[in-house]
């Protein structure tokens, strides 16, 4: 069961990791500061296994990996959006981020609790007791997450 923190269209890179935060790439550091500008305590509310669910573009801005970083590191454990920026998505999944796309991101709210049947395409909330369909993701992009990511991953296989 994850817990819904929720977030608009357009969360672009600079909102999810500040660039006042990047002269590091550790985990822990920027997990702390994840969200920061959009929400200045998120980061001390944000529990393991929580996801974030937003509207279009999520990821948009810049190229760097240390946004997907910082979500995963915070505890998020998916997001689920509308549409994710193109360099977004496959930074999420090298780096170990499961990321959703849901077209009816608009009717789950903060706070409400959601399950996932990932194989299945069903996420369900539990606090509305209804369910919405989302385009499940190719097996070789899930072994990349069940791996945590690209380079773990590639270690596996060698």
């Amino acid at each position: 069961m994850s817990k819904v923190w929720k977030f608009g269209d357009n969360i672009d890179t600079d909102v999810i990791i500040a660039a006042r935060y990047l002269n590091t790439s550790d985990p822990e550091i920027l997990a702390k500061h994840v969200m920061e500008d959009a929400d200045k305590d998120f980061s001390s509310k944000v529990g393991a296994g929580d996801c974030i669910v937003a509207g279009e573009n999520f990821g948009c801005g810049s190229s760097r990996e240390h946004a997907p970083i910082a979500i995963k590191a915070a505890g998020i454990s998916v997001v689920i959006a509308k549409s994710f920026a193109r360099i977004f998505y496959r930074n999420s999944f090298n780096t170990g981020l499961l990321i959703l796309e849901c077209a009816q991101t608009d009717s789950i709210n903060e706070g409400d609790d959601l399950e996932i049947d990932y194989s299945g395409g069903i996420i369900k909330n539990l606090t509305q007791n209804c369910e919405y369909k989302f385009e499940p993701i190719p097996e070789f992009m899930q072994e990349l997450v069940k791996a945590g990511g690209l380079i773990n991953y590639a270690k596996s296989t060698l």
